[in-house]
């Protein structure tokens, strides 16, 4: 389930932020306001629901 705060992959492969992972922000009429954030840049852009999927942003991760 996507939802603000969410962290999501873009799995369209026709889009040009195909596999950019970033951060929903808003959710409105069937859309995510993503924010990508990358060195030197942010950028907010809007992606159907249907073009995004949740990842687990805890998996990979070791504690110490």
């Amino acid at each position: 389930m996507i939802l603000p705060g969410s962290a999501v992959r873009v799995i369209n492969a026709d889009d040009t932020y195909y596999e950019f992972q970033g951060q929903v922000q808003r959710l409105a009429d069937g859309k995510a306001a993503v924010l990508f954030e990358g060195g030197n840049w942010d950028k907010l852009v809007t992606f159907k629901l249907s073009e995004l999927e949740a990842i687990d942003t805890t998996t990979g991760r070791k504690g110490k």
